[in-house]
């Protein structure tokens, strides 16, 4: 802190305290933000989860617990009707999707896994970010999802990427230690240590498609990460739950107005 205008800070402060020592009554008065949705959800009367393209930890599936986490909040705080239909095969419907343009770019002697000409081929197992990107003709595939939307009376289709993969990293972290003084007296200090740690990272990409038309009409990547003491046994799935808890939120604001409360305090 410093002084403004050559006043000390000393008076500065003293004067804080006298002018809320003065005050006869403390308001605490509630504050309702509205956050508008991302997204115009009123053409709408259903919402379908159809699945995820995921990858990953072998010890948990992404995209059938993202399928379940995503039906079980939309119930609650959606206005939408949620269809209850087993997750869609994505990662196979995409291989035959390709098949096609991979035979006629090849003479037809091609089989679905063959790479069609200018693009990725698809890989044997899908264990990080840039495993995805041969994907990503899926979505921008309107007919199909055209067609998905007809079997299900037009709805909203939610679908996208999950990834949900170990992750290890060390270095200097800042950790809170107990110590006593020549007295006895007990202290909280700050103390920066070298640490190893392991844990997760989650990349969910949520993608919002139009069931009358097939058009995608938004998408949004997250990411994030939890790491733990060496010593500490976090179990895949919890760690995967906790990381969905932070992208929740950011979620259900894509389809609905949500709202943040708080609090001001006013002195009188």
């Amino acid at each position: 802190m410093t002084a403004r205008r050559g006043i000390p800070v000393a008076s500065l402060v003293l004067g804080a305290a006298l002018s809320v020592a003065g005050c006869t009554s403390v308001f605490e008065v509630p504050i309702d933000t509205p956050i508008q949705a991302k997204l115009d959800v009123t053409p709408f009367q259903r919402v379908h989860v159809v699945g995820f393209v995921a990858g990953g930890a072998e010890d948990v599936d992404a995209n059938m617990e993202t399928v379940r986490l995503l039906r079980s909040q939309l119930r609650t705080k959606s206005r939408l009707r949620v269809i209850e239909a087993d997750p869609l095969p994505l990662q196979q419907v995409a291989r035959e999707q390709s098949a096609p343009a991979a035979r006629s770019g090849n003479g037809g002697g091609a089989t679905d896994a063959a790479p069609v000409p200018g693009t990725m081929p698809f890989p044997a197992r899908i264990q990080d970010e840039k495993d995805l990107e041969a994907y990503e003709a899926l979505f921008a595939n309107a007919a199909y999802w055209k067609k998905i939307g007809e079997e299900f009376q037009q709805p909203l289709i939610v679908t996208g990427t999950v990834i949900f993969r170990p992750h290890q990293a060390s270095g200097i972290v800042t950790q809170e230690r107990e110590v006593y003084d020549q007295f006895g007296r007990r202290q909280v200090v700050p103390m920066r240590v070298y640490m190893e740690r392991k844990g997760y990272i989650l990349r969910p990409k949520f993608v919002f498609i139009d069931g009358r038309t097939g058009a995608v009409l938004y998408q949004e990547s997250y990411r994030e990460e939890r790491l733990y003491p060496t010593q500490q046994n976090v179990p895949a799935l919890s760690s995967f739950f906790e990381q969905m808890d932070a992208v929740l939120p950011s979620f259900l604001n894509t389809l609905s107005t949500t709202r943040v409360r708080g609090s001001r305090i006013l002195l009188k």
